[in-house]
């Protein structure tokens, strides 16, 4: 597929208060946690660029391949613990918003093991790679080359 536009060329600035949150979450969110939600919500998303670019980031810093294939199946796959597991669904359920929005067991269970402080910076990662994707998906983001 041709990309169809690159955002930093054409808004420039709009893509600079992205990363700036960006920012913000990379050094408040746990690294681990982090890139297991980007690259959920990524896989739910369909956005290739960002399932690529998460899961390369994911194993250079040493996460487990297998435990980056299980996040596709994350809730019969034993490789998760009790907060990365409550991430994991926060992550799905704020990435598929329904009209039901977020359960209140899906809510609780991630309030139960992250202060109120992780979980609002969490909810803040979900919703920034949730919009990385929605930019990356519908402008075609091109995967980089395999050197």
């Amino acid at each position: 597929m041709t990309e169809r536009m690159d955002l930093a060329e054409v808004v420039p600035e709009g893509l600079q208060k992205v990363f700036a949150v960006e920012t913000y979450v990379r050094a408040n969110v746990d690294h681990t946690v982090l890139e297991l939600v980007k690259l959920r919500a990524s896989m739910i998303n369909g956005c290739a660029f960002c399932v690529d670019m998460h899961s390369t980031d994911a194993l250079k810093a040493g996460e487990d391949s297998r435990r980056l294939f299980a996040v596709a199946a994350w809730r019969e796959a034993p490789f998760f613990s009790e907060r990365e597991r409550a991430a994991l669904a926060l992550t799905d359920a704020v990435t598929e918003l329904g009209s039901e929005g977020v359960s209140d067991e899906v809510w609780d269970q991630a309030a139960k093991v992250w202060s109120k402080r992780e979980l609002a910076d969490l909810l803040l990662a979900i919703g920034t790679i949730n919009m990385w994707n929605r930019i990356a998906v519908p402008t075609r983001k091109s995967l980089p080359d395999v050197a």
